[in-house]
Formats: structure tokens, C-alpha cells, sequence
């Protein structure tokens, strides 16, 4: 551990410890995307259930996982906002 900080630390990579209000915002915006992923979820299941062919079962799933990358992307592009203190 100590030589990958100091590797960091001769890369010029300062390591800031997250404020109170950072944490606190990071984990708001964690649960805010865990609930909009259960949500889909939730969404998806039910259409798989009353879809007849596999094509339709097909284009569901394609639809569902570009929807969880997206929240995904969107969740890690945030919390890392919020790192650099940009929010």
C-alpha cells in the first residue's frame, strides 16, 4: 500500500480525504441510482413475462441493458463530480 502511494504521490496524484458533505452526497446519489435500477428491474421482469417470441425477449433485453449502463455511467460520472468537487 505504502509504495502505490508513493507512486501516486511522485505521479503528482494528491489523495484528499472526502468532506462530510461529499460522503454524504455520493451516498445520496448511490441510493438514488439503486432505486432507479430496482425500479427497472422491476419494469423488465414484468415485460419479460407477458412478451410471446423471442424476438420481442430479445429486443427487451437489449433495451434493458443499455437502460443499466446508462444509470450505470451516469451514477459513476456523478460520484466522480462529486470527488473532484466539481458539485
Amino acid at each position: 500500500m505504502a509504495r502505490l502511494r508513493q507512486k501516486d504521490a511522485d505521479a503528482g496524484i494528491e489523495n484528499t480525504p472526502l468532506t462530510d458533505a461529499q460522503k454524504s452526497a455520493i451516498a445520496e446519489v448511490r441510493n438514488f441510482y439503486e432505486s432507479k435500477l430496482a425500479e427497472r428491474e422491476v419494469l423488465h421482469q414484468s415485460a419479460v413475462r407477458q412478451a410471446t417470441d423471442l424476438e420481442a425477449l430479445k429486443l427487451l433485453e437489449e433495451h434493458y441493458q443499455v437502460d443499466r449502463e446508462r444509470f450505470v455511467s451516469d451514477r459513476d460520472a456523478k460520484i466522480a463530480r462529486i470527488r473532484r468537487g466539481d458539485i
